[in-house]
């Protein structure tokens, strides 16, 4: 068993206005087998955690901690933490030019096994997560997300949960952009990928419809930087119909975050 271990992290960030907070005292612990579901208003910090998490620059820890099973996760680089088992579908992800999602793939997989896989089981295996995701076999040879529809990133970021196979995986807003059939056939990969690894799921989204498909164990309410309440399914169930007025002071407006291409 893997775990992830988040203790009181504070994180800035510089924006025009100068270094604003945006965690201010995140307490979270994820273990394999596990799925988690972080809920929230708009700027309330999501996203910084997850591209805390990752290793992004951008981002500051001025105190805190995170660990992966005791290790020092905030003293690893971002391809270390990849190596150790960390993964981050993002909510836009990235093209790349001249980078063939077969190679992409495949270099990837290679760095974090630490030797290239079989090319008759990779091949196997990159056409068999492909078709599970309705994905057209022709995107293997195109050039990573370039030219791809919202939905055919999304897909394709869970071709790589799949494929490479973290211990955790952090999901940040995977169901914004799809209509009704992406996102099941989403949720279904993200679902395969857990049965078959046991995989832990940090899950980040406004929304419940995903949650109607990823079944969370526990969903969290994050406002202002820090967790706020904690529960099970039904806590979501509750937000759905409530909102997150209660969470908030009245008349406070939701704070800008400033993230890295994401609204929350």
């Amino acid at each position: 068993m893997s775990v992830l271990e988040i203790r009181d992290l504070h994180v800035t960030v510089e924006t025009d206005a100068g270094t604003t907070p945006i965690l201010n005292g995140l307490t979270l612990t994820i273990r394999t087998g596990e799925t988690h579901a972080i809920m929230g208003p708009n700027g309330s910090g999501k996203s910084t955690l997850a591209y805390t998490i990752a290793g992004h620059p951008k981002y500051n820890v001025t105190s805190g901690s995170i660990s992966l099973d005791g290790e020092d996760v905030l003293e690893m680089s971002v391809d270390e933490r990849a190596r150790a088992g960390l993964f981050l579908a993002m909510q836009y992800p990235v093209e790349i030019p001249g980078v063939t999602v077969t190679n992409f793939l495949r270099t990837a997989k290679t760095a974090i096994d630490g030797e290239a896989p079989s090319i008759r089981t990779w091949t196997k295996d990159v056409k068999a997560s492909m078709k599970n995701l309705r994905m057209d076999p022709k995107f293997a040879s195109r050039n990573v997300n370039e030219g791809f529809s919202g939905g055919e990133k999304k897909r394709h970021e869970i071709l790589q949960l799949e494929l490479l196979k973290p211990q955790i995986a952090v999901l940040d807003e995977t169901d914004s952009g799809l209509d009704v059939d992406a996102l099941k056939i989403v949720s279904e990969g993200v679902n395969r990928a857990k049965a078959e690894t046991n995989l832990g799921v940090l899950l980040i989204t406004h929304y419940t419809r995903i949650l109607r498909y990823i079944s969370p164990d526990f969903v969290h309410v994050m406002v202002n930087g820090r967790i706020v309440e904690e529960g099970g399914p039904e806590l979501a169930d509750r937000l759905e119909e409530e909102g997150y007025d209660r969470f908030l002071p009245a008349g406070e407006v939701e704070s800008a975050e400033a993230p890295v291409g994401s609204e929350a």
